[in-house]
């Protein structure tokens, strides 16, 4: 068969070239002719230009870089242009624009719309699809497609419409990535076959005999990274710590990481395939970093994106990893390897020559216009049930509690974060995505009137409180009448866990903050049976606690009064236990001990107050400790905090607890505000009633709302996002942990924090999109 290929053939990116070339020589090697239609749009073209030539401050930031390396990247530049001239078979006309291929289109028997995004709309200048990579030009022969990309989650109805007709005329449909694979179905109604990337239908000895031996001898890490290295860094830093590999870092994004020994600009196609043939370990967030590694048999680690960590499955690296049994080089997943574990490659190339061959057997029955094969069957996981992604669970326990046969198990995750896990035992009722509060819509209910600021009359239980003392007085009045109360604490080894108590003294260490998240374990289950009883219950906890309570009980109770925290987020536990472990380490004695907020100092000057098992104490200001300042950059929050549903003044339980921070300065108290002020939010009227009942064991005051809310934005917003949480938790998983406190959670240089509080967030902002 004469077989002509359109794909990004020309375009000076690694990933763009190479996959052209191995789409050619594969269907060579099938005993065809191929040759690559030679089209190459202008604006495209352009892009390889060495110089922007824009006004935009990040266009010239990257022209003056380019200046200051002119030589290297003219190199590049030029080695690029030479593989394809060298190493493609071209059609005989170059076309720059899709009317020259309407009136001269080329004659073969089959034409095949190739790899990349070449069906991404978004891409070209005009944002629509781009009718030469669909075959809008082809008057005779058969259309195929082999692993083009659409590039997107979702296509608007008018461009889904546009594809559709564009796919009618094909006889053999193939994407590389899931999400692909679901797009064609819902635009055109037809399926289309996951293949392998091109890169992988030729092997590790086809692609050395390419190769250009680097400038580099010895050992090395290789790192490439296509976008901001994020995550991925760090384990390049710990692994070179480990082994004492230098960092060679190839030019894709060209930010410089700490500790490349080197970083290569010249490189064209056949320097990168040489980079990776001769490193002793890659790491990479580049899916063709990842696919030469594997090529070339290296250890390697690799990252996600946030959009495609939020749904793996349409990842192509995750679907290509997962595929052949080594997904656990995904940095930041449960399943993530330590850094020091080896490739099983005797594993892996099994399944890889597997799906290679089911790929190429693909190909070629769509070349030649044969029956295509049956798609290699895949391992059918047991069905589960859908819960809430990951990222929008708060371990609130309610799917757990609600499981009949206990099927579903609460585990840390890889950060330290307890995640429902689904075990075999279940019998799939799905009463837990009934219970799962992020599966639901919140109700709304009515704001409350006003803001009330409170304290505990009685100064001993106050001062032993974080802000007034008002839990002391809930928790004391549900205990007079034979009831118990759960609330957070911690056990003898510093972990915080939600226990009941039926004292006051057992109460007691359940007051002050806790600056991490709970540990609920059984508690639903218990205030359920307590309930049941008859038996009056206080339940205090954050407010996605308190909502995971509510759709486990499935009703109300009037017996049940609950109580949600004005919250800054959760810190993970397993950052927790590393700082202090780290604590009793420099002490030479255990952590017995630990007040976030002892008001010694006064209320406004919260210190943080350790204890040690040899009788030895030290208090310091809480922002000044590096989990204080983790804490307050929301470095190692729970990442549902970031997006948080309750962050509003209606809230799920019957009262809200917090600091009164914003109360107005000048207003006169009958009493020391230094003692602590809490604030209370009264939002049911189950909620007034308690509250008026407790009015003369209380001083208080009423405030306007928004003076709490302006004192509080939890109650309007959520927290921002950290865009260095990602690389904190790599840098946590692979390092000591003493080094990544002085990496992340030290303060920096005095004219770095000069410069932080003199400069706009907008200008800051800028700054850092000119640094990506």
């Amino acid at each position: 068969m004469r077989t002509g290929l359109i794909t990004f053939h020309f375009a000076h990116h690694y990933g763009a070239q190479l996959q052209a070339l191995a789409t050619m020589k594969a269907i060579q090697r099938l005993g065809h002719e191929c040759q690559i239609i030679d089209y190459r749009l202008p604006h495209t073209t352009r892009t390889n230009q060495l110089f922007k030539k824009s006004t935009s401050v990040r266009d010239m930031a990257s022209d003056a870089h380019t200046a200051l390396h002119y030589a290297a990247f003219q190199r590049r530049f030029q080695r690029f242009e030479a593989f394809v001239a060298e190493e493609m078979e071209l059609s005989p006309q170059r076309y720059t624009d899709f009317r020259q291929l309407q009136d001269a289109p080329p004659a073969y028997d089959v034409y095949v719309s190739g790899s990349d995004q070449i069906w991404n709309p978004y891409i070209f200048q005009t944002k629509q699809f781009d009718p030469a990579f669909l075959l809008d030009f082809v008057q005779e022969g058969r259309r195929i497609a082999y692993a083009p990309s659409l590039g997107v989650p979702q296509l608007p109805e008018d461009k889904a419409a546009e594809l559709k007709r564009f796919l009618a005329p094909f006889s053999a449909l193939s994407v590389r990535e899931k999400r692909g694979q679901v797009l064609v179905r819902q635009a055109a109604g037809r399926e289309a076959r996951v293949v392998l990337d091109p890169t992988l239908l030729l092997n590790g000895e086809d692609w050395g005999k390419l190769a250009a031996a680097p400038r580099h001898q010895g050992p090395y890490i290789l790192c490439y990274f296509v976008s901001d290295p994020g995550e991925a860094a760090p384990y390049a830093q710990a692994l070179s710590r480990q082994t004492g590999w230098p960092i060679v870092q190839l030019a894709g994004a060209r930010r410089k990481i700490d500790g490349a020994k080197e970083i290569v600009f010249d490189a064209g196609p056949r320097e990168f395939l040489g980079l990776f043939q001769h490193a002793a370990a890659v790491v990479t967030n580049s899916f063709h970093g990842a696919a030469f590694s594997l090529q070339f048999k290296k250890d390697f680690f690799t990252s996600m994106s946030p959009k495609e960590r939020r749904e793996p499955t349409f990842s192509r690296i995750y679907s290509l990893l997962s595929r052949l049994g080594c997904a656990d080089r995904i940095i930041g997943l449960d399943t993530t390897v330590p850094i020091d574990a080896k490739m099983d490659y005797d594993q892996v190339y099994e399944k890889l020559e597997a799906a290679r061959a089911d790929s190429l057997a693909y190909l070629k029955a769509a070349v030649e216009g044969t029956a295509l094969p049956e798609e290699m069957g895949t391992a059918q996981e047991q069905a589960k049930p859908n819960l809430c992604k990951a990222e929008d669970c708060t371990g609130c326990t309610a799917c757990a509690a609600v499981c009949p046969v206990g099927a579903i198990e609460m585990k840390p995750d890889h950060e330290g974060f307890l995640r429902p896990v689904v075990g075999e035992k279940c019998i799939l009722c799905r009463k837990c995505e009934n219970a799962c509060p992020a599966l639901t819509e919140p109700v709304k209910g009515p704001d409350p009137n006003c803001a009330h600021g409170v304290w505990n009359k009685n100064d001993e239980v106050r001062s032993g409180s974080s802000s007034g003392g008002v839990f002391s007085l809930l928790a004391g009045h549900v205990l007079d009448q034979g009831g118990v109360v759960y609330g957070a604490a911690f056990d003898g080894y510093m972990a915080a866990r939600h226990t009941c108590a039926a004292s006051m003294e057992e109460v007691a260490a359940m007051r002050g903050s806790k600056y991490v998240q709970s540990d609920l374990g059984e508690t639903f289950h218990q205030v359920k049976e307590q309930l049941e009883a008859g038996k009056p219950v206080l339940f205090t906890g954050l407010a996605c606690q308190v909502d995971g309570l509510k759709h486990y009980l499935g009703r109300d109770y009037d017996n049940l009064l609950t109580c949600d925290l004005v919250c800054n987020g959760v810190p993970s536990p397993a950052v927790f236990q590393a700082y202090l472990k780290k604590l009793g380490m420099e002490h030479g004695a255990p952590v017995t001990g630990l007040r976030f907020r002892d008001k010694a100092h006064g209320w406004s000057h919260s210190h943080m107050t350790v204890r040690f098992a040899d009788g030895g104490s030290t208090t310091i200001p809480l922002h000044r400790t590096t989990f204080g300042r983790g804490f307050g950059m929301q470095l190692f929050l729970r990442p549902v905090c970031a997006k948080c549903r309750y962050t509003s003044v209606s809230r799920p339980a019957d009262l809200t607890l917090g600091d009164f921070w914003g109360l107005d300065p000048k207003l006169k108290l009958p009493t020391d505000r230094e003692k602590g002020v809490s604030l209370v939010l009264v939002n049911s009227a189950k909620g007034q009633k308690v509250f008026d009942a407790l009015a003369d064991k209380l001083g208080q005051v009423e405030r306007p709302l928004a003076e709490a809310v302006a004192g509080n934005p939890r109650l309007a917003y959520p927290l921002t996002h950290n865009a260095k949480r990602g690389a904190f938790f790599a840098a946590f998983a692979a390092m000591p942990f003493e080094q990544v406190e002085q990496k992340y959670l030290t303060p920096p240089p005095l004219p770095y924090r000069a410069a932080a509080k003199v400069l706009t967030p907008k200008m800051k902002e800028k700054i850092r999109k000119i640094l990506k």
